[in-house]
């Protein structure tokens, strides 16, 4: 059993720590019940929740979620689009997001993967001073896909 000002009061009965918090105006709290003998304290539990949810926030507060964005070309796309959708994925790897590429081919292009995989070599050479590769052209059903994560500058 552990006091209001953490000071260690020894192993006593239920009855007794509970008598303690009753005459502190405070709570009785099991801190470590796989302890043997279980360990409880007294305090004020409201303010312990409390100092609990503030310390998860802080920790989640801190953590680093990498966003995934894709972007999607055509095989047969044209010189003004495959610029702009390039300049999308330079915005989105400056500003930390891996990015999906996908090439779709549709009815009989699917004949012709080895044009994807250019338009994918392509992307890759243009935005290699951010990126590098990570998964490299992958067929998945109709799309080819390529993944991109930014590099540490």
């Amino acid at each position: 059993m552990i006091g209001p000002d953490g000071d260690q009061l020894g192993v006593i009965s239920v009855k007794e720590a509970l008598e303690h918090a009753h005459s502190a105006n405070l709570d009785l709290v099991e801190v470590a019940p796989d302890a043997d003998p279980p360990v409880c304290r007294i305090l004020n539990y409201g303010k312990y929740v409390y100092e609990l949810d503030k310390k998860a926030k802080l920790s989640k507060k801190k953590q680093h979620v990498v966003q995934v964005k894709g972007v999607r070309f055509s095989s047969k796309i044209g010189d003004h689009d495959y610029d702009f959708k390039v300049n999308n994925v330079r915005k989105f790897l400056k500003k930390g997001a891996k990015v999906k590429v996908w090439v779709f081919f549709r009815g009989r292009e699917i004949t012709h993967q080895d044009i994807g995989k250019e338009i994918l070599k392509r992307i890759a050479a243009d935005v290699a001073d951010l990126a590098t590769v990570e998964q490299d052209g992958a067929m998945e059903g109709r799309m080819m896909t390529m993944l991109l994560a930014p590099t540490k500058i």
